[in-house]
């Protein structure tokens, strides 16, 4: 699947709502700001990601990085 700050955005808001919890509820709870949940769920793509995944380790949210099969051959740094 490929992820864009939209469906990112999407996700966040739908296990938020399902949790029962408000975007303040969420900003308080990641330690991030309100500012940054509304442009998060709004799928603004310049979100840090440092912050993008605190919120998603709060909801409980995995995101799981897949490489490819041939990339330790391709990289040698």
């Amino acid at each position: 699947m490929k992820y864009t700050p939209q469906s990112i955005g999407e996700v966040v808001k739908k296990t938020r709502k399902q949790l029962g919890a408000t975007q303040k509820d969420l900003a308080l709870t990641s330690g991030t700001g309100l500012r940054f949940i509304i442009e998060l769920e709004q799928g603004k793509p310049t979100c840090q990601l440092g912050k993008v995944l605190t919120v998603l380790h709060t909801l409980g949210i995995n995101l799981s990085l897949n490489m490819p099969s041939d990339f330790s051959k391709k990289s040698k740094d």
